[in-house]
């Protein structure tokens, strides 16, 4: 007998039909002996619907608080909708909200981070033969107010779950049969990899691939919880998500990601000497706006120019911040840019071929696509390039490393 977490997204469940489909299948996977401890989502297109509630009400800002607690009962929701399935078809269930389970997470509102799980109700309830239902994205902080964990947070909640019981597996359901080597909607060709490494699965994450959640996938590898992303709607095998040495075959390159949710901006002529780069930062970091990129270009009048770029969602606030940091600092100027794309290339391959790089730039440049920054680590490149360009930029790399057969796999020493 093996404890199973399995966690259901907003496709998943919906509507009704579909809530009944993972009831039965939840059922079948108690029925075949094991503990399940079930993780959801707020149905499909719920949590937009309370954030734009939220915002004709509370403005553009709402109070976090008080967001916190509105948005967290879309999960509520879908708890309810799938213990009252499960008990029509005769079997023991019950339901967690976050509260409830005492999922503790710090004060961040919005974006709270998991402290500790009491998993005491949970395994009470699972060793006496019947199935929890949790409500994903939510916790509660020392002083009992609901908090979220952000978009996605769903996944983070499984894994914790996981990592708390002690999980033989945690199942990842999702609307697609597991991870693509690419977007599927864009390229024709994208091919589902049988098995992608941690370190890989977090790179193709942060990079835009959605199908799961980078802090899930940090917290998996971080206490060792063997992931399996799988299709809601077929019972065929997934993608598994394992440690680097059991990944087999080394491809090059087995992933091509997007991201059209960035903006950049620009700092022009900074003085060049110490303590200016940290005033220009330190606003933006204490609003709690991620900055992912970062060039400084330095010219020969002593002065430098900053470029980077943040989710285009904070774009307008960034600015403000930048545009006042700059000022501070003696800026010559101050401009930003919406219009842009990051494309990347992910492969545990790409530590042992030095011309990868090479590639990807002539690529690109086979194809008119113009390379505004780029970033590297061991096993991804990634670049800026104008937003217009993505799709043509994707499916030329895509061709180039994965359909023309350069993620071939990499001979063993």
């Amino acid at each position: 007998m093996a404890l199973i977490v399995q966690k259901f997204g907003g496709t998943s469940v919906g509507d009704p039909e579909r809530i009944a489909h993972v009831a039965e299948r939840v059922i079948r996977t108690a029925q075949a002996g094991h503990q399940v401890a079930v993780v959801v989502s707020a149905m499909g297109g719920e949590t937009d619907r309370l954030v734009e509630l939220a915002r004709a009400v509370g403005g553009d800002r709402p109070n976090p608080r008080e967001y916190d607690v509105l948005l967290s009962t879309g999960e509520q929701k879908t708890i309810a909708l799938l213990a009252m399935a499960i008990h029509r078809r005769g079997h023991a269930v019950q339901s967690f909200t976050g509260t409830q389970l005492n999922l503790r997470t710090d004060t961040a509102h919005t974006r709270a981070r998991i402290e500790s799980v009491d998993d005491t109700s949970l395994r009470t309830v699972l060793d006496s033969g019947a199935i929890a239902v949790i409500a994903g994205f939510q916790g509660v902080d020392t002083d009992g107010n609901i908090t979220t964990l952000g978009r996605g947070g769903s996944d983070t909640t499984a894994i914790a779950i996981a990592a708390a019981l002690d999980a033989d597996e945690c199942e990842i359901y999702t609307d697609v049969d597991g991870v693509f080597t690419t977007d599927p909607k864009l390229v024709e060709n994208a091919r589902k990899l049988d098995v992608i490494s941690f370190e890989e699965m977090i790179e193709m994450a942060s990079l835009g691939a959605k199908v799961l959640q980078i802090r899930a996938v940090r917290f998996a590898m971080r206490y060792g919880i063997p992931l399996h992303v799988r299709s809601s709607f077929h019972t065929g095998p997934g993608t598994r998500v394992v440690v680097q040495e059991e990944v087999m075959e080394r491809l090059v390159v087995s992933g091509v990601t997007y991201n059209r949710n960035e903006a950049k901006i620009r700092v022009s002529g900074v003085r060049d000497q110490p303590g200016v780069v940290v005033r220009l930062f330190s606003p933006i970091s204490e609003d709690g706006i991620v900055v992912d990129m970062i060039i400084q270009n330095f010219a020969h009048d002593g002065s430098t120019d900053v470029t980077f770029t943040v989710p285009r969602g904070d774009y307008d606030r960034a600015m403000e911040l930048t545009r006042a940091a700059g000022d501070a600092v003696g800026a010559r100027a101050v401009e930003g840019d919406v219009g842009i794309a990051k494309v990347s290339i992910v492969g545990l391959g790409m530590k042992d071929h030095a011309a990868v790089a090479t590639r990807m730039f002539q690529v690109l440049a086979e194809e008119g696509v113009n390379i505004q920054m780029i970033s590297t680590s061991e096993i991804k490149i990634s670049v800026v390039i104008e937003e217009g360009f993505a799709e043509r930029a994707v499916k030329a790399l895509h061709l180039a490393f994965v359909e023309a057969g350069a993620s071939a796999p990499v001979p063993e020493d």
